[in-house]
């Protein structure tokens, strides 16, 4: 069976983004895909303080994380569904450290997201910040991942993966890792014609991030419904005077129009061609923002119900999987790197 394979990082509040980009392509995926191949929707907590964070708060939004999958709709009595802790798979970490040895330094140091996140965090620039992708690497060749759907501000850490695989198959003459899909395949496998990338509501041309101290620049899964339906009204459009979805010169607009289409379920052509031409920016807003209110209110009580238990026992039942697949591929990478029979 093929391997799909996700993570989102739980350290900070996931917002709509990351709902509409991650959770909601994933799970689709995972209904469409439960019955022929493992899905592993892993939560990467290792990767969750190469930035500061408030390391007391990690364990509950750990749990909160998972209580968002099944909220999501995660079917997580599938026997081929796994969710599991990347901290607690060992693996992953050693793994980490043998794919370091086997990267050029140049080639991690061209990773666009290292500069970005460390031009945000000038005097927090860790090791594991620059190192992260090789473990993000790890994460997914472990598990013999072929796609693995992510947002198109990974998709540089997915050739790298790429890279790291080839370039040890040939160094030992074998197939010790699976390459993961490529770009376009893997946009082609999530079903989307390119990434997707929800928009900041106060700065559209960058994505909505959640480590964002803007807090009217994006919509966290937490947001009480009414609050973040006036985020929306007041978010950022342009003077162009007239509804198009154009993501280079009106990219605040089209950020509406995106979001419509997915909390609505409907083709985003279908939304465009409702709106083309009109000129209120006022009506647009005031139908994403209840849109918006509706999908939050719904979703936080369904996060409501959902217990501590029972997602200790999701992930006790993920982690015997995970650890089990992981320590295999591990002990064969340490058979060719020569420190294992």
């Amino acid at each position: 069976m093929q391997t799909i394979l996700t993570g989102v990082r739980v350290n900070e509040e996931p917002t709509l983004g990351n709902f509409l980009g991650a959770y909601t392509p994933m799970i689709n995926l995972a209904h469409e895909h439960a019955n022929d191949s493992n899905i592993n929707m892993f939560i990467p907590d290792l990767h969750s303080f190469t930035t500061p964070i408030d390391h007391s708060k990690l364990y509950d939004q750990i749990i909160k994380g998972v209580k968002y999958y099944i909220a999501a709709g995660l079917d997580v009595e599938s026997p081929n569904i796994h969710i599991y802790r990347q901290s607690h798979v060992p693996a992953h970490a050693e793994l980490a450290w043998i794919l370091d040895c086997f990267t050029p330094y140049g080639e991690a140091s061209r990773m666009t997201q290292f500069k970005e996140k460390g031009a945000e965090h000038p005097d927090a620039v860790t090791v594991g910040l620059f190192n992260y992708p090789i473990l993000m690497a790890a994460d997914i060749l472990l598990y013999d991942a072929k796609y693995i759907p992510l947002g198109e501000d990974q998709f540089q850490h997915l050739e790298l993966t790429r890279n790291i695989a080839i370039r040890m198959n040939n160094k030992f003459d074998a197939p010790i890792f699976t390459i993961p899909a490529s770009e376009a395949e893997q946009v082609k496998f999530m079903h989307l014609e390119k990434g997707l990338r929800i928009r900041s509501l106060t700065e559209p041309q960058k994505k909505m991030s959640k480590s964002s101290e803007n807090e009217r620049s994006k919509i966290s899964l937490s947001d009480e419904p009414k609050h973040a339906a006036k985020k929306i009204m007041s978010a950022t459009t342009d003077s162009e005077g007239v509804i198009r979805f154009d993501m280079v010169n009106q990219p605040g607009i089209s950020n509406l129009l995106q979001i419509e289409s997915l909390l609505s379920h409907r083709e985003l052509q279908d939304v465009i061609s409702d709106w083309a031409g009109q000129t209120s920016y006022g009506d647009l807003k005031r139908k994403v923002a209840e849109s918006v209110e509706h999908f939050l209110a719904d979703f936080q009580e369904k996060v409501s119900k959902i217990s501590d238990k029972q997602v200790e026992q999701v992930l006790t039942k993920g982690e015997l999987y995970a650890n089990e697949v992981a320590n295999q591929k591990l002990y064969e990478v340490q058979r060719y790197v020569g420190v294992r029979k």
